[in-house]
């Protein structure tokens, strides 16, 4: 444990990062960047611009889902209680308003799952330390009833030009290693892989090839040790102003850290620092694969997580369009 002075009270408070990360969350700290009561981080770089840019990044009609399966046998093993995979169930089958089937006839289902089990947005609230979320509001302020301030609702509408990092193939394999810690200079590599320079305002759909393991139904080795965005990319994201990240993976960052007192840090300086979206969970092969084969790393993204009043994390089905 580590001691710094609480922002609120002026205290010593012991803190779970180690210094040099908490003086980079400092450095990279956007709060107030956008006004003390902004509440959607780096989703306000997403200008006029960036969707135009995103527009005319679709130039060939090519349309890719980036979502997972939403059902029972998705990626949950039980590690956070009450992160349930998707269960869909049945609650209207074949049904006649007037008990005549030659009249209107209906079904319905329903849906219980954990909002962040399959593919999904973390909200800004996900994550704090110190006491404070993102822009100064503080952690207490999550109740039984979500969060007001920084819920998944206030991400709005998100659509801007989406940008693949394939690090994987960038450094020359189908699959990154166990628990491999990406940095700054490999996101560059797979830059200059795809041909793009990454512009202020697009999202990074990171490719590590993990979804492998769910493909083979070995989701233990899915969970962990995974491979992700270490601390030593995190200016790379700042330097870039991106307006978030996505990585195929359930755990986003590479997990376990190299240095234990480093476990999601990456998670804390994003979120609570930055204001940087995060997701995770994104099926990224197929649009991979076509990448690949034509060259185009880059397309128009389309998405926008439900809008769940005051939750911290929002399901979403991105859409990426060549």
């Amino acid at each position: 444990m580590y001691l710094a002075l609480d922002i609120e009270t002026g205290e010593r408070a012991k803190m779970a990062l180690p210094r040099e990360l908490i003086e980079l969350g400092q450095k990279v700290s956007n709060w107030g960047r956008w006004g003390a009561d902004d509440r959607r981080g780096t989703l306000n770089l997403i200008d006029a611009v960036a969707v135009n840019r995103g527009l005319a990044s679709a130039r060939q009609g090519k349309v890719f889902s980036l979502a997972m399966p939403f059902n029972e046998e998705g990626p949950q093993l039980g590690f956070i209680p009450g992160r349930i995979n998707p269960k869909r169930t049945m609650i209207q089958i074949d049904e006649s308003l007037t008990g005549d089937k030659s009249d209107f006839t209906t079904s319905d289902d329903a849906v219980e799952m954990g909002v962040q089990s399959a593919t999904h947005w973390d909200a800004l609230a996900h994550v704090s330390y110190n006491g404070l979320l993102y822009n100064g509001v503080p952690s207490a302020s999550i109740t039984d009833a979500g969060s007001a301030d920084l819920g998944i609702d206030n991400y709005g509408a998100i659509a801007t030009r989406g940008v693949l990092l394939d690090v994987a193939r960038a450094l020359g394999a189908e699959m990154l290693p166990d628990g491999y810690a990406i940095t700054g200079d490999d996101l560059d590599i797979a830059a200059r892989h795809a041909g793009v320079t990454v512009a202020p305002g697009d999202i990074i759909c990171i490719r590590t090839g993990w979804m492998h393991w769910l493909r083979v139904n070995e989701k233990l080795h899915y969970s962990f040790p995974t491979p992700g965005p270490s601390p030593k990319s995190i200016e790379w994201f700042r330097d870039h102003d991106v307006a978030g990240v996505a990585t195929d993976t359930l755990v986003f960052e590479n997990y376990p850290a190299e240095d234990p007192a480093a476990n999601l840090a990456v998670h804390m300086i994003h979120l609570r620092d930055i204001g940087l979206a995060q997701g995770q969970n994104w099926a990224l092969d197929e649009l991979a694969a076509d990448c690949l084969a034509d060259g185009q790393y880059d397309f128009l993204l389309t998405a926008t997580p439900i809008p769940f009043t005051h939750a911290v994390g929002g399901p979403v089905a991105p859409t990426a369009i060549k």
